[in-house]
C-alpha cells in the first residue's frame, strides 16, 4: 500500500479500523458465536481448552474456516450513517484485523461497506510468508510487533494515523506504537485510549478533527499558489 503525505490538509492521514465488534456493534452475535467456535475447535481437533493453545501447532486455513464457517452474518445488516460518514472523510482508510480475509469480505459485504476502504491488513496479510503449519510466530494484534507491522505495511505515519478498536490490549498496543487511539464500544476512558466512543456512528461529534484542515496547510495553500502565479507571469 502506498502512503501519502497527506489529505487535503486534513490533520490526519489515515484512519485504521478494526472489524468486528467495531464497525458493528457486540449486540451482533457475531463474537459470541466466534468464541464458541473457537472453544469447539481446540476441543474437537487439539483436545485442550482455549486457555491452552498458546504454543500448539494447528492449520491457520482450517482453523479459520471451523470458526467463521458457522455464523450468524444474517444479523449484520447495510449501514447506511456508518458508509456516509466513512465516505465524508477526506483520509485513507484501512481495514486491520486479525480475521482471515474471506471473513473480513463477508463482513464488509453485509454492511455495505467494501468499497469504502483503501485496503485490508488481516491475517494473510500479517502471515503470507509463513506455511500454514510453520513453528514460526503468528502475527497478530494485540502484539505490538503486528501493529508496527501493519504501519510498515500500509506506509503509515503513527503521528498522523487514529487507530480505531474495541479491544484493550489491542488499544495499549497501538498506542505504543505511536498511533492515536480510539477505543469504540465504550463510554469512558481505558489506558491506552484517547478517545471513547459508544458506538462508530459518533465518531464525528466525538471527533471533528477528522474533518478538519489545518490552517498552516491552507496558509501553504495559497502561498504555494501565489509562488506559481508569480512564476507564471514572469
Amino acid at each position: 500500500m502506498d502512503g501519502a503525505m497527506s489529505f487535503n490538509g486534513a490533520k490526519y492521514d489515515c484512519l485504521l479500523f478494526d472489524l468486528d465488534d467495531t464497525l458493528y456493534p457486540l449486540s451482533s452475535g457475531i463474537n459470541l458465536a466466534c468464541r464458541k467456535n473457537i472453544e469447539d475447535y481446540m476441543l474437537k481437533f487439539l483436545h485442550i481448552e482455549e486457555s491452552e493453545a498458546l504454543g500448539y501447532e494447528f492449520d491457520n486455513d482450517e482453523f479459520h474456516q471451523y470458526v467463521h464457517g458457522n455464523l450468524p452474518y444474517e444479523t449484520l445488516k447495510p449501514d447506511p450513517v456508518l458508509r456516509n460518514l466513512l465516505l465524508s472523510t477526506p483520509q485513507r482508510k484501512i481495514i486491520f484485523t486479525n480475521s482471515d480475509k474471506a471473513h473480513t469480505a463477508r463482513v464488509l459485504s453485509r454492511l455495505g461497506l467494501e468499497d469504502c476502504f483503501e485496503g485490508i491488513i488481516c491475517f494473510e496479510t500479517l502471515n503470507q510468508a509463513k506455511d500454514p503449519r510453520s513453528k514460526l510466530q503468528i502475527l497478530c494484534k494485540p502484539s505490538v510487533e503486528a501493529i508496527e507491522a501493519a504501519i510498515n505495511i500500509a506506509n503509515l505515519d503513527p503521528k498522523r494515523t487514529i487507530f480505531f478498536d474495541d479491544s484493550v490490549r489491542n488499544i495499549a498496543s497501538g498506542k505504543a506504537a505511536g498511533l492515536h487511539t480510539v477505543v469504540v464500544g465504550r463510554s469512558e476512558l481505558i489506558p491506552g485510549a484517547d478517545y471513547a466512543l459508544r458506538s462508530i456512528h459518533n465518531m464525528k461529534e466525538a471527533l471533528p478533527q477528522i474533518w478538519e484542515v489545518e490552517p498552516r496547510k491552507r496558509h501553504d495553500h495559497v502561498r504555494r499558489s501565489t509562488a506559481v502565479e508569480t512564476a507564471v507571469r514572469a
